[in-house]
């Protein structure tokens, strides 16, 4: 049995395209770190190696991550999941929490295949889908483009980033909502972790 006091494991297995997705990551990882107890490691998915898959197999929730491009998620990510098909055959991932995050550069821009994908990903594992958990952001005359979810997407969180950028800039309130993704994540494993243990015999 596990002990109360150890660490509930966060991976964060993305693909970043210019450096605005891998800020999402980095604000994912910080809401993550938030809570106590709880231990976050990043897993680049264009360069995962034999450790990184352990990581993944032994994380108590995955949170996915990508760019949208055309439509869905990048191409390095795409092949990361096929690759994942090995933990598939042996339900490794099963009943773990996953959740996921974008960017692409309309503030629609098909960000929802993208995370439509994900969480077909994490069904097809038998894992449990954490959302994001807010409502709408930005949509009355009250309201800002400072609000969390300000996109207004609910399968995870979102962003818009300039198509012509190329400082990695990524909207305060798109971070804010990714670091709000994170924490909730967390807290949501904590409880799943928790309640397994107290379960045991």
């Amino acid at each position: 049995m596990t002990a109360s006091t150890d660490p509930v494991r966060v991976a964060i297995a993305c693909h970043g395209g210019r450096g605005h997705t891998g800020r999402l990551a980095e604000a994912v990882a910080a809401g993550a770190n938030s809570v106590p107890l709880t231990e976050v490691g990043h897993v680049h998915v264009d360069r995962i190696g034999a450790a990184d898959w352990h990581r993944l197999d032994d994380a108590d929730a995955i949170v996915f991550g990508a760019p949208t491009y055309m439509g869905t998620a990048s191409a390095a990510f795409h092949t990361f999941a096929e690759a994942s098909a090995k933990r598939w055959f042996t339900r490794r991932w099963q009943d773990k929490v996953a959740a996921g995050f974008t960017n692409s550069g309309s503030m629609a821009g098909d960000k929802s295949s993208t995370l439509e994908y994900f969480t077909t990903l994490a069904a097809q594992h038998g894992m449990i889908w954490v959302n994001l958990g807010l409502p709408p952001g930005w949509n009355s005359s009250s309201g800002s483009e400072f609000d969390l979810n300000r996109l207004g997407f609910y399968h995870g969180a979102a962003a818009q980033s300039n198509v012509d950028d190329r400082t990695g800039t990524v909207h305060k309130s798109d971070l804010a909502t990714a670091e709000h993704l994170g924490r909730r994540v967390a807290e949501f494993a904590r409880i799943v972790v928790a309640g397994r243990r107290a379960l045991e015999p």
